[in-house]
């Protein structure tokens, strides 16, 4: 039986040198000729491919791994009750994630090398912190403690599955993702799992779509033991340079993993593999602290 990676593990592995993330899984999916049927008729619902596609799933994990990932994520960014009840699929969380978890477990197991595996959480469809109609602010569509009981349904999940690491992403609002820690505290008193932290800003100001700064989000969530902390989406490495240059205080390793630019007028991303690897190339140079830390 594979023995769980601590945080110590993760930690060390980071000072010996650069790890590696795979890539975006939506795109990746969006390449294959998938029918409704795949979606259980919920199309754009990619997370519900790891009961029916499980076949592709595994692909796109295989072949992010023959391109180097060191870490590749499950496929379970919508895995929450909140996000699958547009889908009416909310009773199938557990399973979605398990699944997803076990998918990406036989990749990096089969691969012939040491592939560690991140449990993918996104941050739902709902937000603590803002209301979903500017005619009533104090409205809000989810409490905190049911936010925090779909994430350790999801949490639970990606643990059976057998994941090596948490990652809590695309951050957008500051109680989410608090929501998201706690739920990981319930599932893991010990504390003993690796969990990183990512987030996206929202406009060249740096901060994120609830209003918090960077230095505000990482103040609110340090409580909790992370293993990294970082931004993805957001913009083209490029523009998210500066924003990653900022996290140079943070008392832990710091990761990007930035969009192929913003998506053009018809939702394509310009921008190339060899632009984006031009700008990530730098960021090491840049900083002693980067080049031991950034993933």
């Amino acid at each position: 039986m594979r023995r769980r990676v601590t945080k110590c593990d993760f930690i060390k592995r980071m000072r010996e040198r650069i790890l590696i993330l795979d890539g975006a899984m939506g795109t990746s999916i969006q390449k294959y000729a998938l029918s409704p049927d795949d979606f259980l008729g919920g199309k754009g619902n990619n997370d519900i491919l790891n009961l029916t596609r499980e076949d592709v799933i595994e692909r796109i994990h295989k072949e992010y791994i023959e391109a180097g990932a060191d870490i590749i994520e499950t496929n379970t960014f919508s895995g929450n009750a909140i996000s699958q009840r547009d889908y009416g699929q909310q009773e199938k969380v557990y399973e979605i994630n398990l699944k997803g978890a076990q998918i990406a477990r036989r990749a990096a197991d089969n691969s012939g090398r040491d592939v560690l595996v991140a449990g993918s959480i996104g941050p739902t469809v709902k937000s603590l912190s803002l209301s979903p109609d500017a005619d009533e602010p104090q409205r809000r569509d989810v409490t905190f403690q049911e936010m925090a009981d779909a994430y350790r349904v999801q949490v639970r999940g990606l643990l059976d599955g057998g994941v090596d690491i948490l990652l809590v992403e695309t951050v957008y609002d500051a109680l989410n993702a608090k929501a998201a820690l706690y739920a990981i505290q319930q599932e893991v008193p010990q504390g003993d799992i690796p969990v990183m932290v990512s987030a996206t800003v929202n406009d060249r100001s740096g901060r994120l779509l609830s209003g918090h700064t960077l230095d505000a989000l990482y103040t609110a969530l340090q409580h909790y033991p992370i293993a990294s902390f970082g931004l993805n989406c957001s913009f083209g490495a490029r523009d998210l340079a500066p924003f990653i240059e900022q996290l140079q205080w943070v008392p832990c390793a710091v990761s990007i993993y930035p969009n192929a630019g913003l998506p053009n007028e018809m939702g394509q991303y310009d921008e190339s593999p060899e632009y984006t690897a031009k700008y990530i190339n730098d960021f090491p140079k840049k900083s002693y602290k980067f080049s031991n830390n950034i993933i």
